[in-house]
């Protein structure tokens, strides 16, 4: 178990390592602190409580660190940061996911993405810390991408639940002016009847409520959540494919390795002897010039 002195130690190590990123968690940490504080002035507590989920995740890459002795990249930790803003506080407090179409297709992309890269380091760490066995590339790389696809599956499954038994609309609606359907076949023979050109659709409730959808048939959910696993399919395939490059040909794919450094895990026991041995290489580095330097001046006055 960590004390808090070894949390502060491990707080002031990472600042000096990663300053951007500590510069950029105190900006989205002063900035949810800013939109608790609104809510509550608001009398929003569910913006609230958002914000408090938000400040309680910003902690989880560090967490994770701790728990699982791992070295979280500081661009996937800022990415993560990143994220968790865009999703909770700009997402749903700032409604960005109604204001800005494509602000939700885009998180759920950039979702595929990230988590391809959680299943390709996790299983790339025990791959090269296993000395009992050695997976190939391409099943590397395909336990990743299933692995950003179940996320995504597992995802969908929330928001399916949350609209059936809370009342919620996470999975949003389209309007289309087009479908096919066997409910409206009159013989009941499963003969597929084609609705075309739909300019608007009449819902009216037992209480006496009616609603009129202008443009077509309302249709909840079904297409938002195709269309999400598709750009999770998207942004998982992406990075696998980064994945598969670097694993295949190394340094010499540039773009990959770039990419692929740079949300590569390590574990924490690997980083700490690397810096020891850095550390006994400046020592010995400064010797031998102290050693070079004496002998040369012995020289000088001989």
């Amino acid at each position: 178990m960590r004390t808090l002195g070894g949390y502060l130690k491990k707080l002031r190590d990472n600042i000096k390592e990663q300053r951007g990123v500590f510069i950029l968690f105190t900006l989205l940490r002063l900035m949810v602190i800013a939109a608790l504080i609104r809510s509550l002035m608001l009398h929003h507590y569910e913006g609230a409580a958002t914000c408090i989920l938000v400040l309680v995740l910003f902690f989880l890459p560090s967490f994770l660190e701790d728990k699982l002795k791992l070295r979280i990249p500081a661009l996937f930790e800022g990415i993560i940061y990143c994220f968790i803003f865009a999703a909770e506080i700009l997402g749903e407090l700032d409604h960005f996911y109604t204001q800005i179409p494509i602000w939700d297709t885009m998180l759920h992309t950039l979702n595929g993405f990230l988590f391809a890269a959680v299943g390709f380091s996790t299983v790339d760490l025990l791959n090269r810390t296993n000395k009992n066995f050695s997976l190939t590339p391409l099943y590397l790389t395909m336990v990743a991408f299933c692995f950003s696809m179940t996320i995504g599956v597992l995802w969908e499954f929330f928001e399916c639940g949350a609209d059936l038994f809370l009342g919620q609309d996470m999975q949003k609606d389209f309007i289309i002016g087009n479908f096919q359907s066997v409910t409206l076949d009159p013989t009941h023979s499963q003969q597929v009847i084609a609705v075309e050109d739909v300019t608007s659709t009449l819902i009216q409730t037992g209480s006496g409520d009616s609603f009129l959808v202008e443009g077509g048939y309302l249709d909840i959910g079904i297409l938002d959540t195709m269309k999400d696993l598709f750009v999770n399919f998207i942004g998982a395939l992406v990075f696998c494919s980064f994945g598969f490059a670097y694993l295949k040909y190394g340094e010499s794919k540039k773009i990959a390795s770039t990419v692929v450094s740079g949300l590569r895990l390590q574990p924490a026991e690997e980083e700490a002897t690397e810096e020891a041995t850095e550390e006994v290489k400046e020592e010995i580095t400064e010797e031998t010039t102290a050693e070079t330097a004496a002998a040369t001046e012995a020289e000088t006055k001989q």
